[in-house]
């Protein structure tokens, strides 16, 4: 029986110690950059009881003292239960050598027998700031003139300013300060001809040391937005601001025994504005696949098929994925051809996507089902997906296999051809697609006696060709006209501005109830701007702000509907990149586009 218990505790235990090495952290941190002549910490740090640190050599810094080892230990009852914690920490005191971009390769450390690896580390060393030193020796007057013009500013970084129409490019609002200080409003530029995606940034956003035009400032990052251009041409970027809290020093006239111990300061509000940037969109060149549904980036393509044989009325689903970094969320589904004689159904749709500073990326999965109705051998072509190479500048197409898809009959026999039939007794009722022969009829038939009038010859025999004749020529006479009508496009456009619209906005309340507003405000914006394109008679790459007023007041509409008209562009443009919106917003905004719209067709009747 002792036995029994003792092997029953050393399980145990074993389990416990299991669980506690899962649960073990070792890492690394240290500063992301520092000057030179600065010294800075490393420092190693484990939860749990650890021993034998082994660091690697740092060639590219001088260790000026470590590594310094420290034990802390904590515990805590939470709801009945005891939890304690053992923190080690091993530091070393460095200094950069040169300047550049080092790493520090990770470290090991040994934790109850077993060796754990921390991370690595990458350190900017800036040069030594001169201009930092002569600046601060002459503040001191506590208002906003004691402020340098560079010592605190935004800029707003562009990763390219010379792309290609819905190639993506990287927009960062970066504030650089003399010394950290607090930031009491933003206002950040609504991105209007861009599909704007943001990227996700920290909530506790970190001071970090960087260089430029020779001098060391502090910075952090405010905002990045991935943008896609959606025409070509000139499009600006608007100034964006900031609203800076500056802590300036303050000279004491009548010094006390504390003045060695505390500095006084006064806080300074300076409005911080960048310079708006110009993006120059080129045009995708051409020779565009007929395959090309407007794809920009880097993708590829991969197929697949749930099975090659099957029964009649048994679904087949082809899935095609499409992966890559690019214009992700506006690629067209390519197109999967079944055979003429399978019932086929709306795709399903997935998006997987992450934005980044390097783009949009991720995976595009679109399923694809279809039901062959009888027997048979079939064959799926290829499926072709093509896009822009913004690496190459080139187009690029990508193609599947074909799959050869053999169909049996279905259980009781069905499948063996395609039968459409409403189950009464009257045979002329069944008819058989793919056969050319129908039940022939064998009773129910008479013969007229000779000598009686026949129907050759009367009224309804004259009247059986005069009306034909009579309706060709009135539907000749219809479809000339309507050939003539067609043939002027900006009046057809005119006129299909208004159902086009309503059809986009269908879709956009479908998105308001899935609650899904970012695809439900891009939905919003298509409308108006399609709607006005057609409406107007101006091409989308020409569509601007400023046009459309102008052309609005050309036909007589009031400043009111035309204000509505951009107060809702400009909220959907917002709410783009803004952090959340209401349900009822969407509502009301939703009521506003329809009633504005319908008021526009109202007065603009040509």
């Amino acid at each position: 029986m002792r036995k029994w218990i003792f092997f029953f505790f050393l399980l145990l235990s074993a389990g416990w110690m299991a669980q506690g090495a899962n649960d073990i952290t070792f890492k690394a941190s240290a500063p992301s950059a520092v000057a030179m002549g600065e010294q800075f910490r490393l420092t190693y740090t484990v939860n749990a009881e650890a021993k034998d640190l082994r660091v690697q050599s740092m060639p590219d810094f001088e260790v000026l003292m470590g590594p310094s080892q420290s034990v802390s230990h904590s515990s805590s009852w939470v709801n009945g239960k005891s939890t304690s914690e053992t923190t080690v920490s091993f530091t070393y005191i460095l200094m950069p050598k040169k300047e550049g971009t080092f790493q520090i390769a990770p470290a090991t450390v040994k934790v109850n027998g077993a060796n754990y690896t921390s991370n690595g580390l990458t350190i900017k060393v800036l040069p030594e700031d001169k201009t930092a030193k002569s600046n601060a020796s002459s503040a001191g007057e506590g208002n906003a003139s004691s402020i340098g013009k560079d010592d605190f500013f935004i800029r707003m970084i562009v990763s390219d300013r010379d792309v290609y129409e819905q190639e993506g490019l990287l927009v960062t609002f970066k504030l650089y300060a003399a010394r950290p200080c607090n930031l009491s409003g933003a206002k950040f530029p609504d991105f209007a001809g861009f599909l704007a995606q943001e990227v996700e940034l920290p909530e506790q956003k970190q001071w970090e040391k960087d260089s430029y035009n020779g001098r060391n400032y502090f910075t952090v990052t405010l905002k990045q937005t991935v943008l896609y251009p959606q025409r070509s041409g000139d499009i600006k970027i608007e100034a964006g601001e900031v609203d800076a809290v500056i802590p300036v020093a303050t000279q004491r006239k009548v010094r006390s025994i504390f003045d060695d111990f505390f500095d006084a300061y006064q806080e300074v509000n300076k409005k911080l504005t960048t310079a708006p940037v110009t993006i120059h969109v080129k045009a995708l060149p051409s020779g565009k696949p007929a395959s090309f549904s407007g794809a920009v980036g880097t993708f590829s393509m991969s197929s697949s098929i749930n099975t090659n044989s099957l029964k009649a009325n048994e679904a087949v689903t082809v899935k095609v994925t499409i992966s890559g970094n690019g214009n992700l969320k506006l690629v067209k589904n390519p197109e999967v051809k079944f055979p003429s004689d399978f019932d086929i159904y709306d795709p399903k749709v997935d998006i997987n996507s992450k934005t980044t500073t390097s783009g949009v990326s991720g995976t595009k999965t679109i399923e694809y089902m279809a039901i062959p109705r009888y027997a048979g051998d079939f064959e799926i072509p290829a499926v072709e997906f093509s896009y822009f190479d913004t690496k190459t500048n080139s187009y690029k197409t990508i193609k599947s296999e074909p799959y050869k898809l053999h169909v049996e009959k279905g259980e009781g026999g069905e499948g063996e051809a395609p039968v459409i039939a409403n189950f009464s007794n009257n045979k002329e009722s069944v008819k058989f697609l793919g056969q050319d022969i129908r039940y022939l009829k064998t009773k129910g038939f008479r013969f007229d006696p000779r000598g009686e009038e026949l129907f050759v010859g009367s009224l309804a025999y004259a009247l059986w060709y005069l009306i034909p004749l009579v309706l060709f020529i009135v539907f000749s006479i219809l479809y000339r006209k309507q050939i003539k009508e067609n043939a002027d496009v900006a009046r057809v456009r005119n006129k299909k501005a208004n159902k086009i619209a309503v059809k986009r906005l269908k879709n956009a309340g479908k998105l308001m109830k899935e609650n899904k507003k970012e695809e439900f405000y891009e939905e919003v914006l298509r409308a108006l701007w399609g709607y006005l394109s057609d409406k107007l008679n101006i091409p989308p790459a020409d569509l601007t702000k400023d046009n459309i007023e102008a052309e609005l007041t050309k036909y007589g509409v009031d400043e009111a509907l035309m204000k509505e008209f951009m107060d809702i562009l400009n909220t959907c443009e917002f709410a783009r990149y803004a952090p959340s919106q209401a349900s009822d917003a969407m509502d009301k905004l939703y009521s506003l586009t329809v009633d504005a719209i319908g008021k526009m067709e109202n007065t603009i009747k040509k």
